[in-house]
């Protein structure tokens, strides 16, 4: 089998683990603004936790869908047609996020901050869901024909895996989010963080554990399985350090867990990369599903020059902004005028 269509399998499973650890801290963080936050300053605390960073990590989905599309168009084409309702409902929530984001800090009134507020919440809800649902399904397959083509009505995709794989994300970013807060800020924010971590992080990642075992025991492999056997150390490890508060080896704990498990499933489906629940012969594989070898040797040289710029900026800004946050540091509300 050709070397690029499996290294663009492994690029493409990177920028999925990158995405879910820098987006999932943020679309938590904007769950927990109507879960945890219990005034305007709370909440305006967790809103500048991830102010300076949220439309940068956006840049991960986008770079992995275009990848997806440019090196592996079969697969993009089966997938997107197959989900197309859920993932206009993950683009409106996005839509709707952003939106938040700019224009709650313009409003005057407290019931259009609440609104705003409602907005960030259920759009990181939805994005986290349809997202994680999309993983699953990618890995655990859709009813697709010879052409690749769904068989099926528009919620043919509807099933167990989906709702797993939404609820593992979902609980996956809330549980990162806490961690991202406790090392971000400081004060009863931080203290309140820190204890519903601690209690609730074991169960959090039950489903994304659940979703990993499905996936490695349908595909008779030995390697997803050692992979897995060190995410569950991970977790362990992020668990001990977020009862002792040490919130740095948290976080670094919990994105171990991820990288591993997701490493874990990608390794099991492989070579396929979205499988038929009609027939085995109608999987999407690395190699029927490619772009032509040109096309992958041009991303490839674009790749080598753009990523790491891309990276080194983004480590950049999180340098820059790497102080904790504390309800001092947020100014009262009040009124700005138009500059003329």
């Amino acid at each position: 089998m050709d070397f690029l269509p499996n290294l663009w399998f492994v690029l493409i499973a990177v920028l999925w683990v990158g995405y879910l650890f820098l987006e999932g801290f943020d679309l938590g963080v904007g769950m927990l603004m109507k879960l945890m936050a219990r005034n305007e300053r709370q909440r305006r605390v967790l809103l500048n936790t991830v102010g300076p960073v949220w439309d940068g990590n956006e840049v991960w989905l986008l770079t992995a869908g275009g990848a997806t599309f440019a090196a592996f168009p079969h697969w993009y084409a089966s997938l997107f047609s197959a989900l197309y309702l859920p993932l206009v409902l993950v683009l409106l929530a996005l839509i709707f996020r952003a939106v938040a984001f700019e224009y709650r800090g313009k409003a005057h009134r407290q019931s259009s901050r609440d609104l705003w507020d409602w907005a960030i919440a259920l759009g990181s809800f939805v994005a986290a869901f349809g997202v994680g649902a999309m993983l699953a399904l990618t890995t655990t397959g859709l009813p697709l024909n010879a052409n690749g083509d769904r068989v099926g009505g528009p919620f043919a995709w509807f099933n167990g895996y989906a709702v797993l794989g939404g609820l593992a994300v979902v609980l996956f970013a809330l549980v990162h989010a806490l961690a991202f807060l406790a090392l971000k800020t400081d004060g009863e924010t931080r203290v309140r963080a820190r204890r519903l971590l601690a209690r609730w992080l074991p169960v959090a990642l039950l489903p994304m554990a659940a979703w990993a075992l499905l996936v490695a025991a349908g595909n008779g492999k030995t390697l997803p399985w050692l992979l897995l056997a060190a995410a569950v150390l991970a977790a362990g490890w992020a668990w001990a350090a977020a009862r002792a508060h040490h919130e740095g080896r948290t976080f670094i704990a919990l994105g171990l867990f991820l990288v591993l498990g997701v490493a874990a499933i990608f390794l099991a489906v492989y070579p396929n990369v979205l499988p038929s629940t009609l027939d085995a012969a109608f999987n999407l594989t690395v190699a029927n599903a490619s772009s032509s070898p040109y096309t992958l040797r041009l991303m490839s040289i674009v790749a080598a020059f753009g990523v790491p710029m891309v990276l080194a900026y983004q480590a950049w800004t999180y340098w820059v902004f790497r102080r904790r946050l504390t309800e001092r540091n947020i100014p009262e509300p009040h009124a700005v005028g138009p500059v003329v």
